[in-house]
């Protein structure tokens, strides 16, 4: 039963294995989803963390204020490896990483790229997993990021995932 507030969305079926649509279908787009803003003082921590001038790994680690609904800074971290960082990510609750990592290219050439990590640990609450999954994007958005990845457990995130993960942007 809906609440009144509930929109109906034209969600097109096609028949499978072809191209023609087989009808319009009603579906609804729930209240439940909910998408958090993010914190004005978070962006322009943002904005300033992508002109950073430092050489060395820096992060910012942020989080899901439920009561607030907002993406707000957790923590931030300045020199920090990824086995490092790892360590600091809860193991059973999402968190959105903003990570600024000197990548040392195979033909030598050096960059500092701006990677988002989404931790999204198995065994999460499932509210919280919508919660993070619901505002991801708006948050890649506000920090204008392209290299986006999604870890399932924080052991996944090391060096070597990492430098695979970047080795497809050349």
């Amino acid at each position: 039963m809906g609440t009144g507030s509930e929109e109906t969305t034209p969600v097109k079926r096609w028949a499978k294995g072809s191209r023609q649509s087989v009808g319009v279908v009603a579906g609804t787009v729930s209240d439940s989803l909910v998408v958090c803003e993010v914190d004005p003082e978070l962006k322009e921590k943002l904005r300033k963390f992508r002109f950073r001038k430092e050489t060395d790994n820096a992060a910012i680690i942020m989080k899901v204020d439920k009561d607030r609904q907002m993406v707000v800074l957790e923590e931030e971290f300045q020199n920090i490896s990824p086995e490092e960082l790892k360590m600091e990510l809860p193991e059973r609750q999402p968190r959105f990483v903003v990570y600024s990592y000197k990548y040392v290219h195979e033909d030598g050439r050096v960059s500092y790229p701006l990677c988002f990590i989404f931790s999204s640990p198995v065994g999460c609450k499932p509210e919280q997993q919508m919660m993070y999954a619901g505002s991801k994007n708006r948050l890649v958005q506000t920090a204008e990021l392209t290299k986006v990845f999604e870890i399932r457990t924080t052991d996944d995130l090391t060096e070597a995932w990492l430098q695979e993960k970047l080795s497809f942007f050349r």
